[in-house]
């Protein structure tokens, strides 16, 4: 049977983008949709290669003037990382015919890699865009309405139950998963994880001990949203503090997690202070926090972290969905006053606090009124995002924003 398509939201980004560089470059999480999309997008116009099989790599890494005049544009090189070779030779055909666009479409999923030879090889030709996992917008088929705190804002209807929300968050956005309501979830991640050590993490980081590893990315996920200390995490599991720093790179290169930085004036010092970690998916942090049912993960003590995760992944796929970066942090005091989320955004930092319970009260609002308070006029409008269906004001420039309006 023929898997239903996900309408993405980056298709019209992808388009322009297309039409006005030689060459387009997706990233993101394996799985993610990115060959789908691309071939959905330009399937009917584009030859397809996929650089991830052995015997096409070593091809392109044998004769790559020859591969690239077999494989003449427009093309879809998937994986591309795997031949990052290939890339000055695309770059050669390029300035050949530098005025013609949409000219090369290639994916990849390890960042780290691929954005270094991307900077090397192909600067100024190519549009960088990401691909994260289908958001709840996309899910439901809601309109891609202007997020809360910009002009026009048109607030959607139909909110979602909060039962079919957290059946949603444990399953998780990766596109098979949306698309095939009927898989089992558990094999599916399972799976996942085991894949995803094989290729990557051993392909961008020699990892010996796979088991540990596992252990690691237990930890984190029972530490999301929490401020991280690798020095307990590498005491806790055993590994070197350098070890476990390792690991979190490789997470973070290959679109595993989101590193978040407190919000600081001076930006040199954002580098320094401890962060928070998010997974980019709210059913994989499910999945490896061990839990299998929607209302003990809603009443359980990873339940907040779970809906902060998931208040962050749909602020932050909004952002990459346009095709841009997204600037959010987090703001805690010396005294320990905090805010969830501060997104930078329309010259103003937006404050959001994220709450569990679908009654809003004004308490909620204390840690936004204390940024504004901190940061003046560069503070916006504050919202407090909660799993409910009321929206209220909690204090002057404070509303609370019911999770279907994100």
């Amino acid at each position: 049977m023929r898997r239903r398509y996900i309408p993405r939201a980056l298709e019209p980004v992808l388009r322009k983008a297309a039409a006005q560089f030689p060459a387009v470059v997706l990233t993101g999480p394996r799985q993610s949709g990115k060959t789908t999309l691309l071939k959905r997008v330009f399937g009917e116009t584009s030859d397809y290669v996929s650089l991830e099989l052995p015997d096409v790599r070593a091809a392109a890494a044998a004769d790559p003037r020859g591969f690239l005049e077999m494989h003449r544009a427009p093309v879809i090189f998937d994986e591309v990382q795997y031949a990052p070779d290939l890339l000055p030779y695309i770059k050669e055909r390029i300035d050949e015919r530098r005025d013609a666009h949409g000219q090369y479409y290639l994916t990849g999923s390890q960042n780290l890699l691929l954005t270094e030879h991307v900077t090397e090889s192909l600067a100024g030709r190519a549009a960088m865009l990401r691909l994260l996992p289908v958001s709840q917008r996309e899910e439901f088929g809601r309109p891609l309405n202007p997020l809360p705190w910009e002009p026009k804002k048109r607030f959607a209807a139909n909110h979602i139950a909060p039962p079919d929300l957290w059946k949603s968050f444990l399953r998780g956005g990766y596109p098979e998963l949306v698309a095939e309501p009927d898989r089992d979830i558990r094999l599916w991640h399972s799976s996942y994880v085991q894949t995803y050590l094989e290729r990557d993490v051993r392909s961008v980081r020699q990892v010996g001990d796979l088991i540990s590893f596992q252990s690691f990315l237990r930890a984190l996920a029972a530490r999301t949203g929490q401020l991280l200390n690798l020095t307990d995490v590498a005491r806790d599991l055993g590994v070197a503090v350098n070890t476990a720093k390792a690991w979190l790179s490789v997470l973070e290169a290959t679109f595993q997690v989101i590193v978040l930085r407190p919000y600081h004036a001076n930006v040199g010092k954002r580098l320094v202070k401890t962060p928070k970690v998010y997974f980019t998916d709210t059913g994989m942090l499910s999945y490896l926090a061990g839990l299998k049912d929607p209302d003990h993960a809603a009443a359980g003590p990873l339940g907040g972290a779970i809906f902060e995760t998931a208040v962050l992944l749909e602020i932050a796929k909004a952002f990459v969905n346009r095709g841009e970066e997204p600037q959010i942090h987090f703001w805690r005091t010396s005294a320990g006053v905090e805010v969830d989320l501060v997104v930078e955004a329309g010259g103003k930092l937006i404050p959001i606090e994220v709450k569990l319970s679908a009654t809003p009260r004004p308490a909620m609002a204390s840690g936004i009124r204390a940024f504004q308070e901190d940061l003046g006029e560069k503070a916006g409008q504050g919202f407090v995002i909660h799993p409910g269906e009321v929206r209220l004001p909690l204090a002057p420039k404070v509303v609370a924003l019911p999770f279907a309006e994100l």
